[in-house]
C-alpha cells in the first residue's frame, strides 16, 4: 500500500499560490484567497512568509525549479546534442501551450506586474533569466558559435517570444515548429 506523502504547510501555501497566481494574476490574488485555498490561517501564513511578495518569490522559485529540471532532462535525454535538446524543448512548449489554462510565461507575467527592478520579485525574475542564458550557453557551447553569448541571448529572446505566442496564438504545432526553426537559424548564424 502506498503511503501518502506529507506536504509541509509552506509547500501547500506555495502550491495554492502557484495555482491561483498563474490563473488569475499576482496582484489579483489576495493572501486571504491563498490561505483559504491552502486550508490554513493567517498566523500560519505569516509564520512561513513575511509578506505576499515573499510568497510570490517562492512561487517563482518553484516555477524556476520545474523549468530547470525540464531543461536538464532534455539535455540528458539528448546526450548533449543541441539540436535534439531544442527539439525536446519545442515538444515541451507544444505540450504546455495545449494545456487548459495556459497563460504564457509566469516570469514575463510577473515582470509585467512588478515593474520595480529593485524588488525581490524582479530580482528573482532576473536570476532566472540569467540562468536561462547560462543554460543556453552550455547547450550550444559544443557547436563553437562565433559569439556564444550573443547566440544565448538570442535563444532567451526566442524562448520568451515562444511563451507569449503560445498564450496568444493558440496553435501549439506552429509554435513548436517556429521555436525550433528559430533556434536552428540563430545557431547556424552564430
Amino acid at each position: 500500500m502506498a503511503e501518502a506523502v506529507k506536504v509541509s504547510m509552506r509547500e501547500r501555501l506555495v502550491e495554492a499560490a502557484t495555482e491561483l497566481f498563474y490563473a488569475e494574476g499576482l496582484r489579483a490574488v489576495s493572501v486571504d484567497k491563498v490561505i483559504e485555498r491552502a486550508g490554513t490561517t493567517k498566523v500560519t501564513f505569516y509564520r512561513h512568509f513575511k509578506s505576499k511578495d515573499d510568497l510570490v518569490v517562492a512561487h517563482l522559485e518553484r516555477r524556476a525549479k520545474i523549468e530547470r529540471e525540464g531543461i536538464a532532462a532534455a539535455v540528458e535525454h539528448s546526450g548533449g546534442d543541441a539540436d535534439k535538446t531544442f527539439q525536446l524543448i519545442a515538444d515541451a512548449l507544444r505540450e504546455m501551450s495545449c494545456q487548459p489554462g495556459f497563460r504564457g510565461c509566469p516570469f514575463i507575467n510577473a515582470a509585467a506586474e512588478y515593474p520595480d527592478p529593485a524588488s525581490e520579485v524582479r530580482k528573482t525574475i532576473s536570476d532566472h533569466r540569467d540562468w536561462s542564458k547560462a543554460a543556453f550557453v552550455e547547450i550550444v557551447r559544443p557547436l563553437a558559435p562565433t559569439d556564444l553569448n550573443a547566440v544565448a541571448e538570442d535563444l532567451v529572446l526566442i524562448r520568451s517570444g515562444a511563451m507569449v505566442a503560445g498564450y496568444l496564438d493558440g496553435d501549439s504545432d506552429a509554435l513548436a515548429a517556429s521555436f525550433l526553426r528559430s533556434c536552428r537559424a540563430v545557431i547556424k548564424a552564430g
